[in-house]
């Protein structure tokens, strides 16, 4: 019989691919483990130790609960930074001066002056109530060292630079799509080597391979059944239809337009983590047409202490040291030095992204759904609370806004305008309650004028 190859030179040149393959693997996992295991001791070798002398927990409740609104630990705010504030003042002289400054600063002390002075003479509140006990747990917390940070990588404080979780389990998700693509190469090799085979065992045994017959293309075959044609035609104009009308009605609808703004602001820290109150940064929504912009003022009112983010607040898209970033990019805008706590004069406009905007003939006032009608920001806005960007919840549609005034109800409590015209109303339609559009909430008149 003639000889068609030389099959054991194949078969070793595939044993070598998947033995070289399995070892690579083999590598990769021995290599993440190894990886692993030096990493977790130097974390512990990394932790810091406990301060001696008092109880650093409770310090640093005490700490948040007393002085947090003027101290930090690593940086100057009201009042200067705490850390390691033992090993510049005598213990005596911090119960005396936390007791009641101002008496130690008029007793001419020294220390207590130089203080004084270095904080621009802003006197500090005095806290006789803090037994000297509390007062060693303050110190004992910040006495603690500060935790270092965690190496950065190239990209540190980008958004979505969090590590891939994929990565932390010993083996990259990189190396098993490599793994598999060396597989699926060497099954196309094989099926090439043996199709070659194949057909020189059938060349040398005077096998014809059979060609096969052509067929009619399958778009010939459909233009001559006139039925399907017919079909399709009417489905295409159908549906070509539907796609136009559903264009055409979302023509000046931005729903989820969520627009990226100069400076990166969080309604899930402010509205939700803190509860801050939506009307308390959109005041003019009590009392205006408009719901209106805060100023960069009511953004200070908090901000003069709060110059960074706890660690807490970080999600894995959005770093703590971004959130300190667009912090600072505030304090640019309004010219405030942090450093020596007082504005400089410098500001710089913030150009913000406009997200809700009606039509110019459309009419909208705030401060009758917010303070007449007592509506809820969220019914309109969705839940701000959870939104880490600002976005266009609702459609604003004439639609959307006339079901809305379909099935609400005229809030009566405490509303004397409506009293008489509701006990007329509700008396003509046999209800108790009468919604927005049974008192005239479907004229024209009331939105377009």
């Amino acid at each position: 019989m003639k000889k068609v190859g030389n099959h054991n030179s194949n078969s070793r040149k595939l044993f070598l691919s998947l033995a070289l393959m399995l070892s690579i693997s083999v590598a990769s996992l021995a290599q993440g483990a190894a990886s692993a295991a030096a990493t977790a001791p130097a974390a512990e070798a990394a932790a810091p130790a406990a301060s001696s002398g008092g109880d650093a927990a409770k310090g640093k409740e005490l700490f948040n609960t007393n002085c947090a609104a003027c101290h930090k630990l690593d940086a100057k705010a009201t009042g200067p930074a705490l850390r390691d504030v033992i090993s510049r003042h005598d213990i005596k002289w911090i119960y005396k001066w936390v007791h009641n400054s101002s008496d130690l600063i008029k007793s001419g002390d020294a220390a207590a002056v130089k203080v004084f002075e270095a904080n621009n003479k802003i006197p500090m509140t005095a806290f006789p109530q803090l037994s000297e006990g509390d007062i060693d747990n303050i110190v004992a917390y910040t006495s603690e060292p500060k935790a270092e940070a965690p190496a950065a990588t190239a990209a540190a404080g980008v958004p979505g630079a969090a590590k891939d979780a994929s990565q932390e389990g010993g083996i990259s998700n990189n190396v098993i799509l490599g793994a598999l693509s060396l597989v699926m190469g060497i099954l196309i090799v094989m099926l090439v080597l043996v199709n070659r085979v194949l057909r020189k065992v059938a060349a040398a045994n005077g096998i014809e391979v059979v060609a096969k017959e052509p067929t009619l293309p399958i778009w010939k075959a459909f233009v001559k059944n006139q039925f399907l044609v017919l079909v399709s035609a009417i489905f295409l104009l159908l549906a070509g239809a539907y796609l136009v009308y559903g264009y055409l009605m979302q023509v000046g609808v931005d729903q989820n337009y969520e627009p990226i703004q100069p400076i990166h602001y969080s309604h899930r820290i402010h509205a939700g983590d803190n509860e801050i109150n939506c009307k308390y940064c959109h005041s003019a929504s009590r009392v205006s047409k408009t719901a209106g912009i805060p100023s960069l003022n009511v953004c200070m009112n908090c901000h003069k202490s709060i110059g960074e983010v706890a660690e807490s607040t970080a999600t894995p898209e959005y770093s703590k040291a971004y959130y300190d970033g667009e912090i600072q990019k505030l304090y640019k805008a309004v010219g405030w030095d942090p450093t020596a706590q007082k504005y400089t004069g410098k500001t710089q406009p913030v150009k913000w992204v406009r997200i809700h905007n009606l039509p110019d003939f459309v009419y909208f006032n705030h401060s009758q759904h917010v303070t007449a009608a007592g509506i809820e920001c969220q019914t309109c806005h969705g839940p701000v609370q959870e939104f880490e960007i600002m976005k266009q919840f609702s459609p604003l549609t004439m639609g959307w806004c006339i079901n809305c005034h379909r099935k609400t109800d005229v809030k009566m409590e405490g509303n004397e305008y409506y009293k008489k015209i509701h006990e007329e109303l509700s008396k003509k339609y046999g209800v108790d309650k009468l919604t927005a559009a049974q008192m005239g909430g479907l004229e024209c008149g009331k939105c377009h004028y």
